[in-house]
């Protein structure tokens, strides 16, 4: 009987935890005005604006800007139902840019993936 208890209380927990673990990964507005997503013990925000420029900031757990030296980048979208695929150097202080083949818009699907300097690698989803 004890042991039922328990595990109803774990289960119970898990259930009213769920939703807020499920938000603490979703996309939120970012502090450049783009979306901001984890990619792994970083955080990536997509800033785009119709044009085929790409930028994307790094910053920490605690969202301070990273610097982007030795950073390295893909961005892959879906753009008009095809697979976009496109590399991001870094630039300027946080930033990683890329120049798309084709205007990318807010709300693009797709994903970051990053190289730090130390060679691991991350990923954002948008």
């Amino acid at each position: 009987m004890l042991l039922c208890r328990r595990i109803a209380i774990a289960v119970l927990s898990l259930a009213l935890l769920a939703p807020v673990l499920a938000v603490a990964h979703e996309a939120a507005k970012g502090r450049n005005g783009g979306w901001r997503v984890d990619a792994g013990k970083y955080h990536a925000e997509l800033v785009v604006d119709g044009t085929s420029n790409v930028i994307v900031y790094l910053s920490d757990a605690d969202d301070k800007p990273i610097p982007a030296a030795g950073f390295k980048g893909t961005a892959i979208f879906i753009i008009n139902g095809k697979s976009q695929r496109f590399t991001l150097a870094a630039a300027e202080g946080s930033k990683l840019v890329g120049t798309a083949p084709v205007p990318v818009k807010q709300g693009i699907k797709g994903v970051v993936q990053l190289t730090a300097p130390d060679g691991s690698s991350a990923q954002g989803k948008f």
